[in-house]
């Protein structure tokens, strides 16, 4: 078989169902001979999140894989792969090159370089005898360790070479790591002697599939859990020691209690400081378990460290803590619950007037509320888009299932959401699928709503539609002269309609739950539907000094 044949075969062979793809040399035919389906994109970008979303929500056990072609593709596709490697999401890249006779001559651009630094791992295929070996350390890089996205490069003078013989190509599997025993003695002593601990749940768990361990050790500390934006999902929101998830914005709670710890027990997190995540105060005890031994340290000084895998390290701390407990933990000594519940209730209280509100144009509050009250939450995937729409959902979007909600924005690139979306979708069709963005959002990647048509990806789009990019309001002057210049608004229903999606405008806040109704229905047939909703400008956010 020829060289590109020869990686459609691994592709199939590693279990893909999906090639995200824009005109990308011979390899969509070759995917599409061996019934893995393309899903050809607007703009290379978006082929990029479809097959992050797809990773995200597999937990990165089904590989979402984009392949583009040579100089522009590859070239487009580079933010996508950027924001990608900021969120830790396993993806597998395959662009086109010049020929391998071409290699290193500018200003052809060379993908195996100029992704060094938003890649995992990295190798041009130099030789068609060398694709069985470099397709294997891609997917054992995909596989073990941290996440992140990895590219294997394919000139076009090896998609006709020959690879003689049988194709030697077995899946790949990858390894898991867990701490020393001693290790874990000494950190699970240091958990039942801390009085106020607070568990801080990142991404890892949800790639770890730790959703029942987090909550045991939860309940054997009486240790309430605040999650990351990427982590969020990874414990439910309605459980009792539940404090909910923080970026820009967050709740009263996680506010409260991290500010009144005695320990901060990170796992499945990198305690990276970012403009995105709740900043850890001063003279806290860390405990920071991760499986990167680059983020130990990196930033927060960790006072004890655990390398591993996010269900490893919890399962042995659970048994160690058992262990100097006699089975108890806290769970005689102390009961956190009820204190988390009365502050959470004390600031829906505080935020009830803006989640109920009647007044016009709409509170979008008010929308993310009436949306959460009547999905069926544990079956629907939720993600915002970045700037307003994140920071106003983050917070008061209530998790009750692992893997239902995407939450992003170590990089914050507008549109990205739409794309995840799909993806999430190509992964659950059984499931809702719903985005929220603004106006600016749907500005630079609408045109790819015709892709979710054209492939029947029922998603459900929502558009915060007030004229402006209200998170960059102090930025942009407004006045009488300026107005024309800075609106970016537009009728977002008659764009979805022209595209092929079925689509609504909302103007009173009365109206959306039955144009939610019909959306729903809608989405249900394979057409995506979207909700344009006419909104105030609400620049208001749940956040704390």
């Amino acid at each position: 078989m020829n060289g590109v044949d020869a990686v459609a075969e691994i592709l199939k062979r590693e279990g893909t169902e999906f090639l995200a793809c824009y005109p990308a040399q011979r390899m969509i035919d070759a995917a599409a001979k061996l019934d893995i389906t393309p899903i050809l994109c607007r703009q290379e970008r978006m082929g990029m999140a479809i097959a992050d979303g797809f990773s995200r929500i597999t937990s990165g056990s089904r590989i979402g894989v984009f392949a583009m072609q040579h100089g522009p593709g590859a070239e487009n596709a580079f933010p996508g792969a950027a924001q990608a490697f900021s969120e830790n999401v396993p993806v597998l890249i395959i662009p086109g090159a010049e020929a391998t006779t071409r290699s290193f001559v500018e200003p052809n651009f060379s993908s195996v370089e100029n992704y060094r630094n938003v890649t995992k791992w990295r190798a041009e295929v130099n030789h068609v005898e060398r694709i069985p070996e470099l397709m294997r350390r891609a997917f054992y890089q995909l596989r073990t360790g941290k996440p992140g996205p990895v590219l294997v490069e394919l000139p076009r003078d090896i998609w006709d070479a020959e690879l003689e013989g049988e194709l030697d190509y077995v899946p790949v599997r990858g390894n898991l790591v867990r701490p020393d025993s001693d290790e874990i003695r000494e950190v699970a002593s240091v958990l039942l002697k801390a009085e106020h601990p607070v568990i801080h749940a990142g991404q890892g768990c949800l790639y770890a599939n730790t959703w029942n361990e987090l909550q045991e050790i939860a309940e054997l500390l009486q240790a309430p859990v605040m999650t990351t934006m990427q982590g969020k999902s990874c414990f439910p929101e309605n459980h009792p020691l539940s404090l909910g998830s923080s970026a820009v914005s967050t709740t009263k709670a996680v506010h409260q209690f991290v500010s009144n710890s005695d320990l901060i027990f990170g796992i499945g997190c990198s305690f990276t400081k970012t403009n995105y995540g709740k900043a850890i105060p001063s003279g806290k005890i860390i405990v920071h378990s991760t499986n990167d031994a680059n983020d130990i340290n990196k930033d927060i000084a960790a006072d004890y460290a655990l390398l591993g895998d996010a269900k490893l390290v919890l399962t042995d701390l659970i048994s160690q803590i058992k262990l100097q407990s006699g089975d108890a933990g806290h769970t005689k000594t102390r009961n956190i619950g009820p204190e988390v519940q009365r502050l959470k209730r004390e600031w829906l209280g505080e935020w009830m007037p803006r989640l109920t509100s009647d007044e016009t144009p709409i509170n979008q509050y008010r929308i993310i509320w009436d949306l959460m009250n009547n999905v069926d939450r544990a079956n629907t995937i939720v993600t915002h888009d970045a700037g307003s729409p994140r920071d106003q959902i983050v917070p008061f979007w209530e998790c009750v299932a692992p893997r239902t909600y995407m939450g992003w924005g170590k990089s914050t690139q507008l549109g990205y959401g739409l794309g995840i979306i799909m993806g999430a979708k190509l992964a659950e069709p059984d499931k809702l699928c719903v985005n929220m963005m603004g106006d600016a959002a749907i500005g630079m990647v609408g045109m790819d709503i015709e892709t979710a048509v054209r492939n029947k990806i029922g998603i459900l789009t929502i558009v915060f539609n007030n004229g402006m990019m209200s998170i960059e309001h102090d930025h942009m002057p407004y006045s009488a002269q300026s107005h024309d210049t800075l609106s970016v608004g537009g009728d977002y229903r008659k764009v979805a309609e022209g595209l092929g999606a079925w689509s609504l405008r909302v103007e009173k806040p009365d109206d959306f739950l039955p144009a939610l109704d019909q959306a729903i229905q809608i989405t249900k047939t394979g057409q995506p539907a979207l909700l344009d909703c006419i909104c105030k400008d609400n620049i208001e956010f749940s956040k704390y000094s």
